[in-house]
């Protein structure tokens, strides 16, 4: 991550620097560099041992392999505004969105090798996250994340609570009729939900201008009757200002909001993607939202070379704990391969 020599991308104005305090812009771009940070070793880790398209499905790290570099900023601008006591959803590319949102990286970690200390006893993969102490959990099936969200903010809106629930999804699933169920009924019921449309371009091959009919899914919010808006240029700040919205209209019992951020995948759809449709793979490294995030914050005087250094090696050194903790964590009895598909009698796992 080099810092750019050009000014980067203004932010939009509603997320302009005034509005934010500095040490939490200091802590959106904290989050984006340990989000990379984590993604960054799981590349490594994961190609470690595998010939390029080979063993997919073997190694250190098993199974197909999502990172989300470059949608930091998505992330890091909307968990701001969370607790640990509000929900959220995420997709099959979750990294991201569970370290803003507070899992452990050593369980996600070691659920990602698929260990038995990882955060589904390494049942799961990244693809299937799941934390009862943040409230979050992810699924590889597109726009699966949106009825489950629902279901969380009605619990919520039942028991009389401002917690909230966070739905998020590609800009490729906003095709799917859960999502436009899910606002449907979002809407009616007035539940306290702030949907998120990740906005990459590319439905895995796809180019958005020939799958979808409308240039922003946040003019769909009008359907709905609810506050939709859409962020440009993978602006952090203009979306931590946006959720921030959102999200105190959902505690204030007002309703569901849509957000749609126009970020950037910097990496293929899954590990081993030839990306050969791509025809913009020049531009992306000088799109990277980390670097022209740290210019903004240098030229603000928030961050100098120090800090930068201090941030980055904080990050490296939690992420290669959880490595190791995963690395030495022991592999499933498949023996137990049938456990903790169902509830026990005691409260257990069957």
């Amino acid at each position: 991550m080099t810092v750019p020599t050009a000014p980067p991308p203004a932010e939009a104005p509603d997320g302009g620097p005034e509005k934010i305090e500095g040490e939490t812009r200091i802590d959106l771009y904290r989050t984006m560099v340990l989000a990379r940070t984590f993604e960054e070793a799981m590349l490594r880790e994961y190609h470690s041992d595998k010939r390029p398209g080979f063993d997919i499905g073997k190694g250190l790290v098993p199974g197909e392999m999502h990172l989300a570099a470059g949608q930091e900023p998505v992330a890091a601008g909307v968990c701001a505004h969370l607790s640990t006591g509000d929900a959220v959803t995420a997709t099959h590319r979750p990294h991201h969105f569970a370290i803003a949102h507070g899992v452990d990286l050593r369980k996600m970690a070691a659920e990602i090798f698929g260990r038995e200390t990882g955060l589904g006893r390494g049942r799961g993969g990244h693809m299937h996250l799941f934390d009862p102490a943040t409230h979050f959990s992810c699924s590889g099936i597109i726009a699966e994340g949106y009825p489950p969200a629902l279901g969380q903010a009605f619990a919520f809106q039942r028991k009389g609570t401002d917690r909230i629930a966070v739905a998020v999804t590609g800009e490729g699933a906003a095709n799917q009729g859960a999502f436009h169920e899910s606002l449907n009924l979002a809407a009616l019921w007035k539940l306290p939900v702030v949907f998120i449309v990740e906005d990459n371009d590319w439905g895995i091959s796809v180019p958005r201008a020939e799958s979808t009919s409308v240039p922003s899914n946040a003019a769909r919010a009008a359907a709905y009757d609810m506050p939709g808006e859409r962020i440009e240029d993978n602006a952090v700040e203009a979306v931590y200002a946006a959720a921030g919205r959102a999200v105190a209209r959902a505690r204030a019992g007002d309703g569901p909001s849509l957000i749609e951020v126009h970020t950037l995948r910097l990496w293929g759809h899954f590990e081993g993607d030839a990306q050969a449709y791509r025809k913009d793979l020049e531009d992306v490294p000088g799109r990277d939202p980390i670097p022209t995030y740290e210019y903004t914050l240098r030229e603000a005087g928030l961050l100098d070379d120090a800090a930068v250094q201090q941030i980055r090696a904080s990050a490296a050194e939690k992420v290669e704990d959880a490595v190791t903790f995963a690395k030495e964590s022991p592999e499933p009895d498949p023996a137990q391969a049938l456990r903790y598909a169902f509830a026990e009698p005691d409260g257990g796992a069957a």
